[in-house]
This record gives structure tokens, C-alpha cells and sequence, in this order.
């Protein structure tokens, strides 16, 4: 099966969906499917004003077509609702082709925490933008109901996996105070960064990761230690260094970065919210409190074995897996809605206007 996929974040961006959606193609590639990906750097891009790092993409309409066309996919994914993915939805809607969505980011948190737009205007605008889907793919259980709740159509799980052989349990010393703290993520305001900089803590408090943030951050908090972006081996030994890891965040959907740390052996410590809470349930691998000092402390009594042996159910096979399935389902479903006729992705004249 050939599935092109459609998304706004992408290299050099470091970020989960990024890290999903590689990870994710590797795993389908080695499941016999060929995973194709329509991303900003075929399109001139500009940096956001209040994030250099962020570059949106300026996609034109008719290179948008040509690529779909020339791919020749026998399925569509649309992974963001930015610029590339409002084109390719306009594509598909056009051609009568059948697509499917994915919910990665909770967008009206982050646009309020930077500008005075009420959540329900960016809420109405996400359900325009998937209400044409055939299948809006969520990460966990708890946001699929809230997606539901909130008037989305066709909601299914995609769960998400961890690179266990890159992500494991070492010895590794960054000669820093013990215990270590880890926190790893974008250093953004939605990230909820102070609420574990200003806790107090033995040991050291350590931020992996960039953004718009980090330079204030670091001036407030002298004392903690920000490592900036790390990827690969060197991002692996981080984890394997520390005692516990953190995640303030309130906001994510999932958190690829909880099945890092606990692949690496660190027990977590976040908020009882939707992400960290789905990941995690009752397991005995975090302690998830309002009291964020408190469950920082009370992971450090966790041991290391019980966190590897639960990261290890969640692999990219299975997620790959699971991704593939949905879209050969909706193939089936569109043919047969066709009456057995294929979709051809060419149109006679193909034409495609802004």
C-alpha cells in the first residue's frame, strides 16, 4: 500500500508529531507498506514572530496537485491542520478522495495561552477541518471521548510506540547532584515549564530541549541545567542519567517523551490530565498528583525494571500496524461505496484552484 501523507511539522522541527510520523514510516516500510510524506520543505516557508524555530510553509494549490498526482497513493493522510493540510483537504474534497485525519496537538489550549481568541472559535474551526474526514485517528482512549464529546465524527485510536533499542537503561553519569530530575520537551510557555522550575527539590533539576522560552527560563532559574536539543545516543544517555522524570505539561495529547523515560528506567512524575494519565492508568511506573512535589519525590522509591517492562508493550509495529489497517478500512469502504470502481487519483483534467 502506498499512503502519502500530509503535514506542516517536519525536520528540523523537533517535536512529537515529527518523531511519530518518522518512526511510524520506518515501521510501515518494514510491514511492506510504502510511506510517502508532502512536507514543507517542497514549499518556500517563513519563521512564526514569536518562534524562529517554527517555519510555516507557503504551499501553492497547483504544486500541492502535482505532488498528490504524481505520488499516485492508494491512501491520503492529513497529519496537521495547518496550510499544507487545509490544501490537501481542499484536494480531496474536490476529487471526491477519500482522507483521513489525525489530532496531535490541543491547539485551542496553546492559542489561549498566547492570544486573547476564545477556545470555542479554534474548537469550531478543528471540527470544520476533520468533520470531512473518513477517520480521525487520536492517541489515547481519554481524547478520543473528548474529541467525541466535542462534536468530531469518526474518531478511532492510533496509539503511539518507543524505539526500545535506542531508549533503554545504561550507565551513564553526567556528574550533576543526585537525584536528577529530567524534563524533555519543547521549552514553551504551554509546556508548563515553571510549574517544575520552581518546585523545591534535592538533587538537580535538568531541561532537555529549545524554543522560545528557554532564554528567560534560564535567567529565572540559575540553578537548573538546560542541555538545549538533544536527539539520538546523546538524548538516550540524558535519560539513562536521571532518577526521575518529569512532565509538567497540562496540555499534551500523548507525550512520546513518557515512553522514552520509561524505556530508559525512569519512573514519571506528572499531573493526573489526559495524556500522562492515559499512558500510564494505575500502572505502577509514575505517580501522577496536583502535588507535583509530592509525586517527583515518590517516584524516586519506583524501580527502574517495572518501568522498562511496561514501555516495552508499546513498539512502532504495532502502532504502524494499527495506522495501516485504518487506512486499508477506508480503501475497502470507499470501493465499495464505488460499487468496486477505484479512485483515480489523476482526474482527465486535472484542475485545482485556489
Amino acid at each position: 500500500m502506498r499512503i502519502l501523507v500530509a503535514t506542516d511539522a517536519w525536520h528540523p522541527q523537533v517535536n512529537g508529531v515529527v518523531r511519530t510520523l518518522a518512526m511510524m514510516a520506518e515501521a510501515a516500510k518494514r510491514l511492506g507498506s510504502e510511506v510517502n510524506f508532502l512536507t514543507p520543505e517542497s514549499f518556500r516557508t517563513f519563521a512564526m514572530p514569536s518562534y524562529r524555530d517554527l517555519r510555516v510553509a507557503l504551499p501553492l494549490p497547483a504544486k500541492v496537485a502535482r505532488s498528490i498526482e504524481d505520488s499516485r497513493p492508494d491512501s491520503i493522510h492529513i497529519a496537521t491542520e495547518g496550510p499544507i493540510g487545509v490544501l490537501v483537504r481542499r484536494y480531496c474534497r474536490k476529487h471526491g478522495l477519500p482522507f483521513t485525519t489525525s489530532f496531535h496537538t490541543r491547539f485551542p489550549d496553546y492559542v489561549s495561552a498566547r492570544a486573547p481568541v476564545p477556545e470555542s472559535w479554534v474548537w469550531a474551526t478543528l471540527r470544520w477541518f476533520h468533520g470531512a474526514s473518513d477517520a480521525v485517528m487520536a492517541a489515547t482512549p481519554a481524547l478520543a471521548s473528548e474529541l467525541r464529546a466535542r462534536g468530531f465524527r469518526n474518531v478511532v485510536l492510533w496509539s503511539r510506540g518507543v524505539d526500545a533499542a535506542m531508549f533503554r537503561p545504561r550507565d551513564v553519569d553526567l556528574c550533576l547532584p543526585k537525584p536528577v530530575f529530567l524534563c524533555v520537551g519543547r521549552v514553551a510557555v504551554e509546556k508548563n515549564l515553571e510549574a517544575f522550575l520552581e518546585l523545591e527539590l534535592p538533587g538537580t533539576k535538568v531541561i532537555v530541549g529549545d524554543g522560545p522560552a528557554r532564554a528567560a527560563l534560564e535567567q529565572r532559574y540559575p540553578d537548573a541545567v538546560f542541555l538545549g536539543s538533544l536527539q539520538g545516543e546523546a538524548l538516550a544517555a540524558v535519560y539513562a542519567s536521571a532518577d526521575v522524570f518529569v512532565f509538567p505539561s497540562r496540555t499534551d495529547t500523548f507525550g512520546l517523551v513518557l515512553l522514552e523515560a520509561l524505556a530508559s528506567g525512569l519512573p514519571v512524575a506528572a499531573f493526573p490530565v489526559t495524556g500522562p494519565r492515559d499512558v500510564i492508568g494505575n500502572a505502577p511506573v509514575g505517580i501522577l498528583h496536583d502535588d507535583l512535589r509530592r509525586a517527583c519525590l515518590a517516584a524516586l522509591d519506583i524501580p527502574a525494571e517495572a518501568c522498562v517492562a511496561f514501555a516495552a508493550q508499546y513498539t512502532w509495529e504495532a502502532s504502524a500496524r494499527a495506522f495501516i489497517e485504518q487506512m486499508a478500512l477506508i480503501q475497502a469502504v470507499d470501493a465499495e461505496s464505488n460499487d468496486g470502481d477505484q479512485v483515480d487519483f489523476l482526474p482527465e483534467h486535472p484542475s485545482f484552484v485556489a
